[in-house]
Formats: C-alpha cells, sequence, structure tokens
C-alpha cells in the first residue's frame, strides 16, 4: 500500500485544527448578530420599552471586554485545551440560561456569563491554532479559521428575523447548544494541550485599570451612538481614556503586564494592529447597515435581505482557496497596500446602492467586496504573529483580539450614530436610504488610513509565512 503523504496529512490535521477552533468563532460571531433582530420581540415579552433592550448587547460587550485581557495568562497557566472547553461550556450555559430567563435584569445576567465564555473562547483559540501550527501553513488555518467571522454577522440578521417570526425569540439561544456540544466534543478528541513552561502571576491592577478602560470606552462608544445621551456618555469616555493612559504608564513598569504594550515594537505586529484597527471600523459597521438598509430603506422582508447580504459571506468563502497563492505570488506588503484599495471601494460601492438597482449587480458588488475583506483580514491575522517568538503568542492573543473587539463595536457606534446625526441633520424621525449611504461613505473613511501604514512594512515581511521570495526575510524581533 502507498505511505501517506506527509504534506497531505499536515494540511488536513491544520484544517481540522482550524475548523474546531473556528465553532467558538462562529457561535460567537453568529449569536452578536442573530439577536438584533429579536429585541423588539423580548422587550415586549418582557414587559419593557424596546430601547431599553440595548442592554442586552451592551452586557455582553462588556464581559468581553473586561475578561479578554486574562484570556491568555489564564491558559499560560491551566493549559489551551482545558481553557478552550470549559469556555465552551460557559458560553452554552450561558445560552441555555438567556433562551430561560423571564425579566431583562436576568437576561443581563445570563449575557454577562456568555460574555465571559465567549472572551476565553476565541483569544485562546487562536493561540491553539498559532501554537499548533507551522509557519508556513499559517495562512491557510487563518483562512479556514476567518471564514465563521464573516459568515457569521451576514446570516445572522435573516436568520434572527426568520426564528422570530416564526418560532420564538428563545430559540435563537439554542442555536448555539448543538454548536457547543459538537466543538466541545471534537475539541476534547483532536485538539492539542498547549500551555506555557513561564509561570507568570496574575496582574491584578493592570486588570483592573484595562477593564475599567475598556468597559468604559465600550459602553460610552454604545451610549454616544444614540445621540441624546451625551450626558452619560461624556463621563463614561472619560474615565475609559484616563484609566486606559494610566494602564499605559503602569504597563511600561511591568514585565508581565495583562496586556503587554512592548508588543508593539515589532514592527508587524503594530502595522497589524493599527491598520487592522482603522479597516474593522469600517468593516464592523456592514453587518449593521447592510441588513437594515435592504430592510428600511429597499422595503425588502428579512428573507430578501438575507439572500443579498449572504453575498457577502459567498465572497469570504471563495477567498479561502486563494488567499495563500495571492500571498505567495504578491507578498503582504502590496496584498495589504493594494487590497485596502479595493476593500474600501467595495463599502464605498454599497452608497451607490438603489431600489432600482438589477439584483445581479448588488451581488457582484457584495461578492468582491466579500473577497476583498476576507483577504486583508486574513493577511492582518497573519501578519501580526510573523515577528513573534513561540513564547509572546498568548499576550500578543489577548492584546490583538482586544483591539478587534473595540474597533469593531466602534464600527457599529460610527454606523449607529452617522444614521442618527444624518436623519436629525436632515429633520427626518427615522433613516432613510439617503442617511444609509452617509453612513456606509463616513464608515468608509477610516479604513482610507490604513494604507499608509501598511506602506512602513519591508517587503519581505511575513516571507516565511507566505513563501514569497523578493529580498530576505527580516530579522525575528
Amino acid at each position: 500500500m502507498p505511505l501517506s503523504d506527509p504534506t497531505t496529512a499536515s494540511q488536513k490535521r491544520v484544517r481540522t485544527i482550524a475548523l474546531i477552533v473556528a465553532c467558538a468563532l462562529f457561535m460567537e460571531q453568529l449569536d452578536a448578530t442573530v439577536l438584533a433582530t429579536a429585541l423588539p420581540s423580548m422587550a415586549d415579552s418582557f414587559g419593557v420599552r424596546p430601547l431599553h433592550m440595548s442592554i442586552a448587547l451592551t452586557s455582553y460587550l462588556l464581559s468581553l471586554a473586561i475578561f479578554i485581557p486574562a484570556s491568555g495568562t489564564i491558559a499560560d497557566r491551566f493549559g489551551t485545551k482545558r481553557v478552550f472547553n470549559a469556555a465552551i461550556i460557559l458560553f452554552t450555559l450561558g445560552s441555555i440560561l438567556c433562551s430561560q430567563t423571564t425579566s431583562l435584569p436576568l437576561l443581563v445576567a445570563a449575557r454577562l456569563i456568555q460574555g465571559m465564555g465567549g472572551a476565553m473562547m476565541v483569544p485562546v483559540g487562536r493561540i491553539i491554532l498559532l501554537r499548533s501550527v507551522p509557519k508556513s501553513e499559517l495562512v491557510s488555518a487563518m483562512a479556514w479559521f476567518l471564514v465563521p467571522a464573516l459568515v457569521g454577522p451576514v446570516v445572522g440578521p435573516p436568520l434572527g428575523g426568520f426564528i422570530t417570526t416564526y418560532l420564538s425569540w428563545r430559540w435563537i439561544f439554542f442555536i448555539n447548544i448543538p454548536i457547543g456540544i459538537l466543538g466541545g466534543i471534537l475539541s476534547t478528541l483532536l485538539i492539542p494541550d498547549i500551555r506555557s513552561d513561564q509561570r507568570t502571576s496574575f496582574d491584578l491592577p493592570g486588570f483592573v485599570l484595562s477593564a475599567t478602560a475598556l468597559a468604559c470606552l465600550t459602553f460610552g462608544l454604545t451610549v454616544a451612538s444614540r445621540g441624546s445621551e451625551w450626558a452619560t456618555a461624556l463621563p463614561l469616555l472619560l474615565v475609559g481614556t484616563a484609566s486606559g493612559c494610566a494602564y499605559v504608564v503602569y504597563a511600561r513598569r511591568r514585565s508581565n503586564a495583562i496586556l503587554d504594550i512592548r508588543l508593539m515594537r515589532v514592527q508587524t505586529f503594530r502595522v497589524s494592529t493599527l491598520a487592522g484597527s482603522l479597516s474593522r471600523i469600517t468593516w464592523g459597521a456592514v453587518p449593521f447597515l447592510l441588513p437594515m438598509m435592504m430592510q428600511l430603506g429597499f422595503g425588502m422582508t428579512a428573507a430578501a435581505s438575507g439572500a443579498v447580504t449572504f453575498m457577502v459571506a459567498a465572497g469570504a468563502m471563495l477567498m479561502k482557496v486563494t488567499a495563500g497563492p495571492i500571498l505567495k505570488r504578491f507578498g503582504f506588503r502590496k496584498v495589504l497596500i493594494w487590497n485596502q484599495l479595493l476593500a474600501t471601494l467595495g463599502i464605498a460601492a454599497c452608497a451607490t446602492f438603489t431600489p432600482g438597482w438589477p439584483k445581479f449587480a448588488i451581488y457582484a458588488v457584495l461578492l468582491a467586496g466579500g473577497f476583498f475583506q476576507s483577504l486583508q483580514f486574513t493577511a492582518y491575522n497573519t501578519i501580526a504573529y510573523a515577528d513573534l517568538k513561540a513564547d509572546r503568542m498568548s499576550a500578543a492573543t489577548s492584546f490583538y483580539t482586544v483591539f478587534q473587539q473595540l474597533m469593531l463595536s466602534m464600527g457599529i457606534c460610527v454606523a449607529a450614530g452617522t444614521l442618527a446625526a444624518s436623519a436629525h441633520l436632515f429633520g427626518r424621525s427615522a433613516p432613510d436610504v439617503t442617511d444609509f449611504r452617509v453612513a456606509f461613505l463616513v464608515a468608509s473613511i477610516a479604513s482610507l488610513f490604513a494604507g499608509p501604514i501598511c506602506a512602513k512594512l519591508p517587503a519581505a515581511a511575513g516571507a516565511e509565512m507566505s513563501g514569497h521570495t523578493n529580498r530576505p526575510s527580516p530579522a525575528k524581533a
């Protein structure tokens, strides 16, 4: 019998690990978007005003912001497999509790528990990926890993609308149960258990400062996006900013800070963090704006808008088989610079949509936009770790994930705030198509500034990962 090809076996192992870890990412991303369409129905069930239901979203974001910084330290201490499985269990348990709540305060408590699990799932999953996959296979692994992150926000709104209309809002939380069970079983059987040889003490002062900063900034931005609650938003933003500045001063003097700002000295990590943050502000607005524009602006049903917005996911899926060859041919630097422009144009093009556009034209724009978006994030998420040593992966993952969460939340806030401001400026009580166009254009601006940051990368950055041969690979930091 012929021996199996070791290269093929390695690729299957990489794909298997990436897809198992992606189960957690899919649960989190789907949950974040599927809930929004059910809020009015939930408000009616709880006997509260729909506006008050926003805390069901912000409580989850607050929990993420608070506990994500601790994920790397906890994974190093107890092992990635154990923590990853515990996080899946906690997230699934939180989902079950959410489905059984009978009041808004109980829902908030359940969402906080869900957020604690979510804060550990994705960062620890990324650590597993980074430590168990060779750098030469990391581009492929990241491509498979990131597809659920793009699919979840797109399929979430129409799925949430369908479930709420034809079943009950409680069924929204049941979606996570089979995914969580499957992910937990596969993780137990196939995921390697990795832990750091270096034991460090938990940075409690740093945790308090960073948690205060992230929680206040996240909640402050959410409140500010409503446009009429600055008396609440401004103090939160000021406290968050002050706490963040205090943390930076504190972390410079600590060797084991919970968010290691010294990582920003590594050029590839710094560029990916800064440029990626700007891109995520832009793309964080899309899952919020696109379904609303299709339904409120164009008068589509949830099912019809879902068919349109799913084209973004289709583009992302197409990317997963082409990211490796593209990066190998052109290298990270060229791809990040030029693809960023194409991805930004894809967002700005949404501002030209009208109800009279042929559907195939809208499909084509969104398909291309999803492709460029997914390629950009695959490149960002891979190059970030190109020049980091293995013992810094946990710290880097926590740091990077915190910025991801904050910037995606900011994208939603920018979109919501722009819609409200545009409608108010033109004297409308509710946003119309013009306001959505303005919001898409404003959201596109942030990512335009990512290109010049990416241009600072050397031509050979990430060559070991991409296989691009042009110049010698830069020295390890």
